[in-house]
């Protein structure tokens, strides 16, 4: 299992949000590439980039950062927030972003995601933010009636990479992930599942080490403000695979 660290940009900053409101947001560095070679030199493998302007706006806003991150790193950048369209996913690959993850479209532009799987396989990640097992959009500001388990399983029927799993009302909380949701989404299909929110420390890393074929782990807030170790928490994924 991969111990993924989370870069949230919002105005060209590092920040992490409470539960995802846009309004509760706390900034942790206004050097996004220092960051990515600080988590970089403590072993990580890859790095998540979410564009938190994008996801409220639906177009990418920190597309200048996300480059200059790319630039300043060697490992794997998956990126997402505000990706609803080719030209964005384009702009991303051509830059060298690893994998893109799409939210929000995979919902409301259902061929967009069947095109984007097809043109770019093993590229294109889906992003489902749920909460009580029913999907977020829109920068989790709308909560849907649609199922996460059922449209995990759909979307690896369209060809998707792999799915992001967040608990949106763990997201930021340290609270703990949600293990439950997570083991049903990891069950539901046949492709690699991440989890996210909730992440708090090495204790919540062994837990999720225990959901078996969980392939990673997305830990923001919790490595910022200093309760978990990055270091330490891949040397126990190591250890564990």
């Amino acid at each position: 299992m991969l111990v993924i660290p989370a870069i949230d940009l919002k105005d060209g900053q590092c920040v992490r949000l409470f539960q995802g409101k846009r309004d509760a947001v706390t900034t942790y560095s206004n050097d996004p590439e220092a960051t990515a070679k600080r988590w970089e030199s403590c072993g990580a493998q890859l790095l998540h980039i979410v564009d938190l302007d994008g996801a409220f706006s639906g177009s990418q806003k920190n597309l200048d950062v996300i480059i200059k991150i790319r630039q300043s790193v060697k490992i794997a950048l998956q990126v997402g927030g505000g990706i609803r369209n080719v030209t964005t996913i384009s702009t991303l690959f051509s830059a060298g972003i690893n994998r893109v993850i799409i939210g929000t479209a995979a919902i409301e532009d259902p061929e967009f995601v069947t095109y984007s799987c097809s043109k770019y396989p093993d590229r294109v990640l889906i992003g489902i933010d749920a909460e009580k097992g029913m999907v977020a959009v829109r920068g989790w500001e709308e909560v849907t009636s649609i199922d996460a388990k059922q449209l995990a399983k759909r979307l690896e029927g369209k060809g998707a990479a792999g799915i992001i799993y967040t608990d949106i009302t763990r997201d930021g909380t340290l609270s703990g992930p949600n293990i439950e949701e997570t083991k049903k989404i990891v069950e539901a299909v046949n492709i690699p599942v991440i989890a996210a929110g909730g992440i708090s420390s090495i204790d919540d890393i062994k837990k999720l080490t225990k959901i078996k074929n969980l392939w990673g782990v997305i830990t923001g807030k919790a490595i910022y403000s200093g309760t978990l170790d990055l270091k330490e928490a891949i040397k126990i994924t190591i250890q564990d695979t």
